[in-house]
């Protein structure tokens, strides 16, 4: 078994964007875990903005991923047990702008194109779409 220590000083590094934040709140809200892609279209941030994120959150210990075909899926890392008080505080910061309230209105719309459970579409957004390219 791999155990993981995260350190606190990166771990709040990795919360003091606005960006990640919605990234972690997204996940948590819904328990899912989310390709690039679903991200992207979600968020609608450029994938090469969003995928640098990620990797902030992954090295700080926030997120795992697991590739799948062409895909990887982001997962919020729940253990240990002060992770799901960290993300419970994510979850009830104020919303004033509805920011957040959109990405999971997007999110949630986005996640019904999956087929068997996964992603198989690619970015739909077209401006991110050419910007990935």
């Amino acid at each position: 078994m791999h155990t993981l220590t995260i350190q606190p000083k990166t771990l709040f590094r990795a919360l003091a964007d606005g960006t990640r934040l919605r990234i972690i709140r997204l996940l948590v809200t819904t328990g899912e875990e989310a390709c690039l892609c679903e991200l992207v279209d979600s968020l609608k941030e450029p994938a090469y903005k969003l995928s640098r994120h990620l990797k902030i959150l992954r090295q700080s210990g926030l997120l795992s991923a697991q590739k799948d075909g062409s895909w990887i899926y982001h997962r919020l890392v729940t253990k240990p047990l002060y992770m799901k008080k960290l993300t419970a505080t994510v979850c009830a910061l104020p919303d004033p702008e509805q920011v957040f309230q959109a990405d999971l209105t997007r999110f949630e719309e986005r996640m019904g194109l999956r087929e068997g459970g996964r992603c198989r579409v690619g970015i739909l957004t077209n401006d991110l779409k050419a910007e990935a390219r």
